[in-house]
C-alpha cells in the first residue's frame, strides 16, 4: 500500500512513525502494523539512534588519496568489497588504480560534460556510519558490512574502515560515485532516511539496539553542524560558531534577543509533531495497549522546548554565567 509521505506538500519533517499507518474506515481512527508499533517502542523508550552521514567526497585522484590516507592512518586497516583488508602508505595508490579513478577523473573534467565553470563532479562520497558511546565495535563493524553489501555490492566499488579512537565506533564507507553500469549515485534526503533505516536493521541483526527517527518526531530542534565546523568546534577554531556566540552574547547584554523567522517554522513542526503522537496515543489506548500510551504520553511530555539555534545558545550562556556566578559567591564563603 503506496505510504503518506507528510512532507509531500511542506517542510515539516517526514513523520515515519505515523505516515505508513493504515487508516481505519473512520478518518479518526489510526490502525499500526507490528513493524510501526516496534519502531514506536524503541522511539518512546530512547534507544540509540544511528546516524548516516555525507562527509563530502573527493573531486579528484589526489583529494581520494588524501581521504583514504586520513581514514586509514597507521593503526587502522581498509577492507575492500573484496574482502582484502590493507593498510599502510601504498593502500590509497592501490585501490585508486584498482578503481580506475585518474580515468573518472579524466571523463569528468570533459568539456563535452557539464556547463563551463560547473564543478566536476565528486569521485567518490564518503559516508560515516556511527552509533553513540557504548556499541560494540565489533558489532557495529559486521552491521556496516551488511550494510554496504546491501546497498553497493556488485554495482559500486566500496571500502570501510572501522574507528574506535572515539567514544562512539563509527565506520567510515569510501563508495565510488560511478557504478560498475556507468551510473552515478544520486544521493537524495530520502535516501540517507532509507539507510538510516536499513542501518539500524541491520544493527538489530546483531544484537545491537538501535533506532533510525526523524529528529523532530523526538523533540530534538538543536540543528546538526555541518562535517568542517563540527570538526573546527572540537579543535577551538570555529570562526562561524564563535561568531554566533558573540552575536548571542551582545543581544543578550543588549536585552534585545528578537524573535527569529524560523522559530514559527519551529513551533508548527512542534505542534504537527505532537499532534501525530497525540493519534498514536489514542489508537493505543484504543487497542487496549494501555501501557504503551503511557509511555507515549511522558515521551510527548518529556520533549525539550522547541528552540532556534540563537535560543540553545542564549540559554548555555546563561546558565555559564550563572554557574561562574555561584562559583564566585562559594569562593568568598569559604
Amino acid at each position: 500500500m503506496p505510504h503518506r509521505n507528510s512532507r509531500a506538500h511542506s517542510d515539516r519533517p517526514f513523520l515515519d512513525i505515523v505516515s505508513y499507518g493504515r487508516r481505519a474506515r473512520s478518518e479518526q481512527e489510526l490502525r499500526l502494523l507490528p513493524a510501526q508499533i516496534e519502531q514506536i517502542t524503541r522511539t518512546v523508550r530512547h534507544a540509540p539512534e544511528v546516524m548516516v552521514k555525507i562527509s563530502g567526497g573527493g573531486q579528484s585522484a589526489k583529494a581520494v588519496a588524501a581521504h583514504f590516507k586520513y581514514i586509514g592512518r597507521q593503526e587502522f586497516e581498509i577492507e575492500t568489497d573484496h574482502g582484502e583488508h590493507i593498510r599502510g602508505q601504498e593502500a590509497e595508490k592501490a585501490l585508486i588504480a584498482d578503481w580506475e579513478l585518474d580515468l573518472d577523473a579524466a571523463e569528468s573534467r570533459s568539456p563535452y560534460r557539464g556547463a563551463s565553470g560547473r564543478k566536476p563532479a565528486k569521485l567518490v562520497h564518503n559516508i560515516v556510519l556511527s552509533m553513540p558511546k557504548g556499541a560494540p565495535a565489533a558489532g557495529v563493524l559486521e552491521a556496516s558490512r551488511a550494510f554496504a553489501r546491501e546497498q553497493f555490492a556488485l554495482k559500486h566499488r566500496y571500502a570501510l574502515v572501522l574507528h574506535t579512537d572515539q567514544p562512539h565506533p563509527h565506520v567510515h564507507l569510501v563508495v565510488k560515485a560511478m557504478s560498475e553500469q556507468g551510473r552515478r549515485i544520486n544521493i537524495r534526503k530520502e535516501t540517507l532516511r532509507e539507510w538510516r533505516r536499513n542501518f539500524a536493521s541491520h544493527l538489530r541483526a546483531q544484537g545491537i539496539a538501535a533506532n533510525a527517527t526523524e529528529r523532530a518526531v523526538r523533540g530534538v530542534t538543536k540543528r546538526q553542524k555541518s562535517d568542517g565546523i563540527y570538526r573546527a568546534m572540537r579543535a577551538g577554531r570555529s570562526t562561524h560558531m564563535r561568531a554566533r556566540a558573540e552575536s548571542v552574547a551582545a543581544a543578550l547584554h543588549a536585552g534585545n534577543m528578537r524573535v527569529e523567522p524560523v522559530k514559527k517554522r519551529i513551533l508548527d513542526t512542534r505542534r504537527d509533531v505532537i499532534r501525530h503522537w497525540l493519534r498514536v496515543q489514542e489508537a493505543f489506548r484504543a487497542a487496549g495497549n494501555v501501557g504503551l500510551a503511557d509511555e507515549v504520553e511522558r515521551f510527548v511530555s518529556s520533549m525539550p522546548p522547541p528552540r532556534t539555534e540563537r535560543e540553545w545558545m542564549a540559554l548555555a550562556l546563561t546558565e555559564g554565567m550563572r554557574d561562574r556566578r555561584q562559583e564566585r559567591s562559594l569562593a568568598r564563603t569559604r
